[in-house]
């Protein structure tokens, strides 16, 4: 089911679990899924995602591809109306330090006071939505960067690259052109940054790693 638009802890004892989530998985942990854009109906889609602004921000058709909608805990992100409130001009790309499964649960704790707009899984590229495009989430550390990003996890650790599967490459590069279009973000490495990019960031991810060589030419090639 489509869902459009709308901190880091040390590796576990013994190394992390290697994961396998699916779109069955997810929903016997109790995942709800959308039925379309943000969460809504698909005659509701294009009311969510907020109108154009005036400069016309936003594109026209837009290919994104399969998403989930996973609600984090409303009190995890600020509500808006992007981009008639702030423009996007950003994406930016998070390592989870986390499995699927323990990243969403953190999302969904209104105690964490963290989420993102999407996650993307290792083990086959599935992609969940925990905030609408429209809404802020609470990523970067910089609020300024947040107003004005989407944010884009990516299930593994920085030091264990055999967690930055083709899968995910691909699904998280497809997500990534289609955000680029919709909002007409230059697919470019001064407006797809890393979470260590942000300014006054305090964290590393997605590392060096992460093969931005191979997730540029992904993003450029959909």
């Amino acid at each position: 089911m489509e869902a459009h638009g709308t901190e880091a802890h040390p590796t576990p004892p013994g190394g992390p679990r290697r994961p396998a989530p699916s779109p069955r998985g997810l929903l016997r942990r109790g995942a709800g899924l959308g039925a379309a854009a943000f969460g809504l109906t698909a005659a509701d889609t294009a009311s969510a995602a907020g109108p154009a602004s005036p400069a016309g921000r936003v594109g026209a058709a837009t290919t994104y591809p399969t998403t989930h909608w996973i609600p984090a805990s409303t009190a995890n992100y600020t509500v808006s109306s992007r981009p008639t409130s702030y423009p996007i001009d950003f994406v930016i790309v998070h390592i989870t330090q986390e499995t699927f499964q323990d990243a969403m649960r953190i999302f969904q704790d209104p105690a964490r006071k963290v989420s993102s707009h999407y996650m993307v899984a290792s083990a086959d590229g599935y992609i969940g939505q925990f905030v609408r495009e429209k809404d802020i989430a609470w990523h970067a550390g910089n609020w300024n960067y947040n107003t004005r990003s989407i944010g884009i996890e990516h299930e593994g650790w920085v030091d264990r690259p055999e967690y930055f599967t083709d899968a995910m490459y691909r699904a998280s590069a497809r997500l990534t052109a289609a955000i680029c279009t919709r909002y007409r973000i230059p697919r470019t490495r001064t407006r797809i940054i890393g979470h260590s990019e942000v300014p006054g960031a305090t964290h590393t991810d997605p590392g060096p790693l992460w093969d931005w060589n191979r997730y540029m030419s992904l993003v450029n090639s959909y």
